[in-house]
């Protein structure tokens, strides 16, 4: 399946715990990359309801709740 790029910007706390998730996966050699496109891929395939979570934790970051 082809890929396609497209620019993320998120909050230093979480880049630093990708990073810790591409440590962690040393041994697979995962990228930065690879280590999102996997969460995204677990995520878009969970059985639970995607638009309300997403609307829920974007809710959440705007009020500082998260």
């Amino acid at each position: 399946m082809p890929k396609e790029k497209f620019g993320v910007a998120v909050d230093e706390e979480i880049a630093r715990e990708v990073d810790e998730l591409v440590a962690e996966c040393d041994d697979l050699g995962a990228s930065r990359s690879e280590i999102v496109e996997a969460i995204l891929t677990a995520f878009i395939h969970s059985d639970s309801d995607q638009a309300e979570q997403v609307r829920n934790i974007i809710i959440w970051k705007r009020k500082g709740t998260l």
